[in-house]
């Protein structure tokens, strides 16, 4: 069983919308290991796959602070 990700709001955003960490990097591009270390905070995501995982989410407002940091 995978770790949940750090983030309640991601978590939620994940089971709403019935991605794992697998279907979750199919959707911006990235193996399902990267998307799992950025979301357990293992790993930072860049800007860009900040975005992307926010947009495939349907997540808007997020600070880049805190777990929430970019590289």
């Amino acid at each position: 069983m995978s770790p949940d990700p750090r983030c309640s709001a991601l978590k939620s955003a994940m089971e709403k919308q019935g991605l794992d960490y697998a279907g979750l990097g199919k959707k911006i591009g990235k193996s399902e290991k990267h998307v799992e270390d950025i979301c357990t905070g293992a790993s930072r995501p860049t800007d860009a796959e900040f975005n992307a995982l926010s947009e495939a989410l349907g997540i808007s407002n997020v600070p880049h602070t805190g777990v929430h940091s970019t590289v």
